[in-house]
């Protein structure tokens, strides 16, 4: 049983019999002598998507969630779900875009590393990579002799995510992108 001052972004838990991950994270520390440390912590239910807060002592207890942990990789969008396929025995599971949130910006074609949670054999939530390599679709045209501390400029990606890019990136070039907050790390190479 994991505590608070433990728990991972990503773990999922079981909170009131229904499985919860973690999305959020914040450490609270006291300002006086003999306070106990806060975790502020938001949960994201599995099944129904609903967002929960909780501010936890460092030494409670949760109880881990009964899920499994998959590799998947991305396949293809059928309707109004992404389809995922299961790396070790090619089984497909979907999900609804409205349960993919954020991560719709960072998934394309054949993208593997992905982590799916499992939940009475359905597909409930997704982990993408902490990069992923994408192509610049549209960005202002670079500037000659711009240094890596330079001004950054907007940039569309193949998945209509816009990002900051330094402005000696051009049209057509790979870039690796945090899929945690959406930063530019680097051209791709």
């Amino acid at each position: 049983m994991p505590r608070a001052s433990e728990l991972k972004r990503g773990e999922v838990v079981d909170i009131d019999g229904s499985p919860h991950i973690v999305k959020q994270l914040e450490v609270k520390s006291p300002s006086s002598r003999g306070a106990v440390t806060l975790y502020k912590i938001r949960f994201s239910n599995l099944l129904t998507g609903q967002k929960r807060d909780e501010s936890l002592k460092g030494d409670e207890f949760l109880s881990p969630a009964d899920c499994q942990k998959i590799s998947m990789q991305f396949s293809y969008i059928d309707a109004d779900h992404y389809v995922f396929m299961d790396s070790d025995d090619y089984s497909q599971y979907s999900l609804g875009f409205s349960m993919l949130g954020d991560h719709l910006g960072y998934i394309y074609e054949g993208l593997k590393g992905i982590s799916g949670l499992l939940v009475e054999g359905e597909l409930a939530a997704i982990e993408l990579p902490q990069s992923v390599v994408l192509k610049i679709m549209d960005t202002a045209p670079a500037i000659k002799g711009a240094s890596a501390n330079a001004r950054t400029k907007p940039a569309t990606l193949v998945t209509d995510l816009v990002v900051q890019v330094p402005e000696y990136i051009e049209a057509g070039e790979a870039i690796k992108v945090n899929t945690t907050n959406g930063k530019f790390m680097g051209r791709a190479g």
